[in-house]
């Protein structure tokens, strides 16, 4: 397999980038890689992102002018680019237009769905099992299951 970059060394350094249900791989020889930076763990996502083929979705930059910069953080588009975030919350305004394909580049998704602590994530899960439970309980008294109902009814009592 050739180098992507160099077109005539054989490949030893493979990298792939899988986002949502896209797959992008380069490969590169040794001169090529240690040129790019390859043992820089940060710039892998820069190197993906510039050689191989960007997703139909990602042509598309946004529309602020390349110099521009943040009024309130001076953040610029290169340094978002770099870092993968931004400075404050203005640069989105700044930044607005074209960033949802450019994100989606980068990220799993263009909508943030954060974390719910472990201790929340089990209450909530008991309460729906007690939800469930419960509605089955009036299914199986509607139906006259008394035998079912009886089991499900010290079910939710031992949940409780």
């Amino acid at each position: 397999m050739l180098c992507n970059a160099c077109k005539q060394n054989e490949a030893k350094v493979h990298l792939t980038k899988i986002v949502g249900d896209k797959m992008q791989k380069v490969d590169l020889c040794e001169d090529c890689s240690k040129e790019k930076g390859v043992d820089d763990p940060t710039s892998y996502s820069d190197l993906l992102l510039g050689m191989s083929a960007p997703p139909a979705e990602a042509e598309a930059e946004p529309a602020a002018e390349p110099g521009a910069k943040c009024p309130t953080c001076g953040y610029s588009q290169a340094d978002f680019k770099k870092a993968g975030r931004f400075g404050c919350s203005e640069c989105y305004a700044t930044f607005g237009e074209g960033l949802e394909g450019m994100l989606k580049t980068m990220h799993k998704g263009t909508r943030h769905t954060g974390k719910i602590p472990a201790a929340l994530q089990q209450s909530r899960a008991e309460a729906q099992k007690l939800k469930l439970l419960q509605k089955r309980l009036d299914k199986a008294i509607t139906e006259e299951n008394f035998e079912e109902a009886a089991q499900l009814r010290d079910e939710i009592k031992r949940l409780k």
